[in-house]
């Protein structure tokens, strides 16, 4: 397969050598070029002969890591591969009609588990693939869901999801290293299967690096699909005793608990969230599993390093149902040290997708807009958002709302606040010397 070079960066060693814009690239050292990981694997020498089909170039760099200068039309290089299952509990699959058409997209590559940390089911691939994985060393992040393969066929409604499970053993062999994920379904995957699950992933440690269980979430658009009832108090609270159980082994035979319980499942069996030192690396944390510990943790550290004094101003936070308890806490704590701080806690109910939704990030500009408005003169001077509210790079919510837009119907700077615990603290309170201006009265 060629690939288009769409343009070549001015002064890169491409450049320098005569590489055209409009040339199609086949191969590299001899090796033919598909995409965006052969492209990156084949790069690393110094002396580089592309062959461009009609010709052939020597590009030289001066270090291994040298981009070489080389621009095509798409960041992989070819088209994102779609998924092919149509999962139960697939969230896409509970969207309303008429939102942005990328918001429909199911990618399903080993490519993007590579390079943008995304979630494979396996089914995508070929053993020539995961050949490629091993001889690369690319460690993958692979949603597993279960290893029963009769019930990861209908968990996935696709006839082979249960045949590729044999690919997790051939990539552990092979040295590579996974994430794996369960997505946690009340009566289909849990229980019994849940321990089968964790039984035969482990037996693949240290391939397997990390699992996390996160609970199945239901939006009120979800129907013609099997029924999947959510986790309750019980549910729940049996699934965190079989994550802790798998966990305390693991912890006491190799010093890491590897299996983890989203920080949902702990919230909804009604049990104390941990301290950051029980996640590890938090490897599994852009999962849900550790963020409120690393918040609440982190946030705590910073404040105890800031000395109070007597600033006076009012600030506002609106998050998701779910992590407005954790918000109250870090609003009291903050009042403690700085008491002429009035801190406004917002939680928004999920209106557009349904008040079972209650991550953060998933609340849209509408209802946040919608919900605040009545509380107009409570909000002071700044609103402070999570980040995940807002698309990637992009000031925009789900419903295509902007942030300018919902700053000026509610008349106050709304600013996402930043994920990391000096951040927060920093766009509450501020880390400048107190302003007279803003000075409580006597």
């Amino acid at each position: 397969m060629a690939v288009v070079i769409n343009s070549v960066e001015p002064k890169s060693p491409a450049a320098k050598a005569g590489v055209k814009a409009g040339e199609k690239l086949e191969a590299i050292n001899g090796h033919p070029i598909n995409d965006a990981l052969d492209y990156g694997f084949y790069c690393y020498e110094r002396i580089l002969e592309l062959d461009l089909g009609t010709r052939k170039v020597k590009v030289r760099k001066r270090d291994d890591y040298d981009d070489i200068g080389l621009v095509f039309e798409t960041y992989l290089m070819d088209k994102k591969h779609s998924c092919r299952n149509k999962c139960i509990f697939c969230f896409i699959d509970q969207l309303p009609p008429g939102m942005r058409e990328t918001l429909y997209f199911k990618d399903d590559d080993s490519r993007l588990s590579f390079l943008q940390g995304s979630y494979i089911t396996l089914t995508n691939m070929t053993d020539s693939d995961i050949e490629r994985i091993i001889k690369m060393k690319l460690n993958v992040n692979v949603s597993v869901h279960t290893t029963n393969p009769e019930l990861r066929k209908k968990m996935l409604c696709n006839r082979f999801a249960g045949d590729v499970l044999r690919y997790l053993k051939q990539m552990a062999d092979g040295g590579i290293t996974m994430n794996c994920q369960i997505v946690l379904c009340r009566g289909w995957n849990d229980g019994e299967e849940l321990k089968r699950t964790l039984t035969d992933l482990l037996a693949l440690y240290p391939a397997v690096q990390s699992i996390a269980a996160v609970p199945f979430g239901a939006t009120k658009f979800r129907s013609g699909l099997p029924e999947i009832k959510l986790h309750n108090k019980q549910s729940a609270e049996e699934a965190v005793d079989i994550i802790e159980d798998f966990g305390n082994k693991m912890l006491a035979e190799y010093g890491e608990r590897v299996v983890y319980p989203a920080d949902e499942l702990f919230i909804t069996a009604e049990r104390d969230l941990p301290p950051s030192e029980y996640y590890g690396s938090f490897d599994q944390y852009e999962n849900g599993v550790g963020m409120w510990s690393y918040m609440r943790d982190g946030f705590s550290e910073e404040l105890s390093q800031l000395d109070g004094d007597d600033r006076c101003l009012t600030v506002s936070c609106a998050t998701g149902t779910l992590a407005a308890p954790l918000m109250e806490q870090i609003a009291a704590s903050v009042r403690e040290k700085f008491p002429n701080i009035t801190i406004n806690v917002f939680a928004i109910k999920n209106n557009f997708f349904g008040e079972t939704v209650t991550v953060s990030g998933l609340v849209t500009g509408g209802d946040l807009t919608g919900q605040l408005l009545p509380h107009r003169e409570k909000l002071g001077s700044r609103l402070l958002i999570p980040p995940s509210m807002l698309k990637a790079d992009e000031e925009v919510f789900l419903d295509d709302v902007t942030l300018d837009q919902v700053s000026k119907t509610l008349g106050v700077p709304v600013i996402p606040a930043g994920a990391e615990p000096y951040e927060l603290l920093d766009a509450i309170v501020g880390s400048d010397p107190v302003p007279a201006t803003f000075q409580c009265e006597k």
